[in-house]
């Protein structure tokens, strides 16, 4: 049985394969700029081959599927291929209604930088919904999975062999050039991911423990923890409030303690990962 693809889930996938497909067709592909990944490959083949970007970068994505559906599990494939199709559709209208004849700006550094973030960015997103842009990318999901690789090092060691193909198709300047993308692009891709899957953990020591917690469980849904403390040098009898937050839902309360308790003690750390009720899933 398929697991249903929600209407936000969908949505996502194609705005990040758009994203992807615009960083990668109009800043990395005028430059011949392969820094891995199947689209890195489809631009080596399209050199050697008369096939169009997009079409070579779908027949590629084929034949990996297979794997992901295999090692990744049926969710994972039915929404890798969704990506797959919105990539390479999002590519033939980008060559259809406005060819990539040259370069964005005549700086290569600038179209590789500019290229590898705006593509990070779409990347993170396809990835945070449990898919990928087939590929590689599928290759770096099973390193992730199997062997505790980080997304960015899946990526950087998937795609070495592209990165040598670079070299001896288009020299040693641009292999250079894709090479150093190829690094850069494994560290942006974990900082974009990262970015998306920090949570705040918020401890707060306050008089007024019940109207916080009210406000936590009314205003924000969210769930908390109280732990019975002792002052140290006081001796004073304590709640402490432990709750994790998004952290565009962690200002919103920040502001909250401010008016409900100017004088209340409150630590936030950064957590990388959730899982459980209203978060994540194992």
């Amino acid at each position: 049985m398929f697991k249903k693809i929600t209407v936000k889930e969908i949505a996502l996938i194609i705005i990040g394969s758009f994203i992807l497909a615009f960083g990668t067709y109009y800043f990395m592909v005028p430059e011949n700029l392969a820094t891995g990944g199947v689209t890195g490959l489809s631009i080596v083949l399209s050199h050697y081959l008369p096939i169009p970007v997009s079409l070579m970068n779908f027949v590629l994505n084929v034949i990996l599927l297979i794997v992901g559906f295999y090692l990744l599990g049926r969710d994972f494939g039915q929404k890798t291929i969704l990506s797959v199709i919105s990539l390479s559709i999002s590519m033939s209208l980008m060559e259809f209604l406005h060819p990539a004849t040259k370069p964005i700006t005549d700086q290569v550094l600038l179209n590789l930088i500019s290229g590898i973030v705006i593509s990070a960015m779409g990347l993170s997103i396809v990835y945070n919904q449990n898919a990928s842009t087939g590929g590689t990318d599928i290759l770096a999901r099973v390193l992730n999975k199997y062997f505790n690789f980080d997304m960015g090092k899946g990526l950087m060691a998937a795609d070495t062999a592209v990165v040598i193909l670079a070299f001896f198709t288009y020299g040693i300047q641009t292999g250079m050039v894709s090479a150093f993308g190829w690094f850069l692009n494994g560290i942006v891709v974990n900082y974009f991911i990262e970015g998306f899957s920090v949570k705040n953990e918020v401890v707060i020591i306050s008089k007024y423990t019940n109207e916080i917690k009210k406000y936590i469980f009314e205003n924000l849904d969210r769930g908390v923890t109280v732990y019975k403390a002792e002052g140290g040098y006081t001796s004073e009898k304590k709640d402490i409030i432990v709750t994790i937050l998004e952290r565009k839902e962690y200002f919103i309360l920040k502001n909250k303690i401010k008016e409900i308790d100017p004088e209340s003690f409150v630590i936030i750390r950064n957590v990388q990962d959730v899982f459980g009720f209203g978060f994540s899933k194992f």
